[in-house]
């Protein structure tokens, strides 16, 4: 049985699968009971099939972001549409990896592969050997029958990735999926994620810290601003595709030269985001 959607159908769900937020604001209320901004103002748009990075300081609201195309959570102002249409519940179509493990440690890797078919209506007997099949796609065959916590974190990296691309998602959304791997293993996971990802191009927003990751994956680099986050800038990277090694075209000039130009925007929004956390503490530090 093959793992790969119907050209078809892939073909219809990518023309519907084009991302656009416009004008988003988001706004929280903190234990104070005070409004705290996380978004403001955000224009976005992710064309079908596109590979999107998303890079910013800590807490410029790139995982909001997320939620609210997953339609997870709702802007305060603004509108995201998915596919022309404004979300308003659960986008259809669309899987979610998380940066933690979201898999249930009771269940099997095999079970926990199999649930997201199962809940769409799949037959318990076709979701089992439709995981199977994906198992063995990321290299996991064999490991059907083990418990998540008997897996190396790049192998449960692995039941994550195909626990995500078994529903054929026209939309995928990642929020720092491989950040808590080591730099071999990150560089194997971004590699197995080009491959499979080549195979059925859906729409993908792919949040990180790392910005060679980003570049080395994606299409298109958004850089967001220190919070409340918004746009700062957006990069066509026109590096082809297939992309092939990741580790070896980071040593290519184009790479290392838009690699340059993205830090610049970059760099002084992660020194502005320092500056307001640190500052308190260098003020105390002073007065001691």
């Amino acid at each position: 049985m093959s793992v790969l959607a119907d050209p078809e159908i892939s073909t219809s769900a990518r023309e519907h699968a084009g991302i656009e937020l416009s004008g988003v604001t988001k706004r929280f209320l903190t234990p104070a009971g005070t409004a705290f901004t996380a978004l403001r103002d955000v224009n976005l748009v992710v064309e079908p099939g596109q590979f999107c990075a998303v890079v910013g300081p800590t807490g410029c609201g790139k995982s909001t972001t997320l939620t609210m195309v997953a339609g997870l959570d709702r802007p305060s102002a603004g509108l995201v549409r998915v596919g022309g249409q404004v979300v308003d519940g659960i986008v259809t179509g669309s899987s979610f990896m998380f940066q933690a493990d979201a898999l249930l440690p009771w269940k099997t890797v095999l079970a926990n592969v199999a649930m997201g078919p199962v809940f769409r209506g799949t037959s318990k007997k076709e979701a089992l050997a439709r995981a199977k099949e994906w198992l063995r796609t990321v290299g996991l065959a064999g490991f059907e029958n083990h418990h998540p916590h008997q897996l190396s974190g790049g192998m449960r990296k692995r039941v994550s990735l195909a626990a995500a691309l078994i529903n054929e998602p026209s939309i995928l959304l990642m929020d720092e999926p491989f950040a808590a791997l080591d730099v071999q293993t990150k560089a194997i996971m971004s590699n197995e994620l080009l491959t499979l990802w080549e195979r059925t191009r859906p729409s993908v927003i792919f949040v990180t810290h790392d910005l060679e990751e980003a570049i080395a994956l994606a299409d298109r680099v958004v850089v967001m601003t220190a919070g409340p986050g918004t746009v700062k800038g957006v990069y066509d990277i026109d590096l082809p595709r297939p992309r092939g090694v990741v580790q070896e075209i980071r040593f290519q000039p184009r790479f290392v030269e838009l690699q340059q130009q993205i830090w610049q925007a970059l760099r002084e929004e992660v020194q502005r985001a320092y500056a307001r956390t640190a500052g308190p503490a260098s003020q105390q530090a002073g007065q001691s």
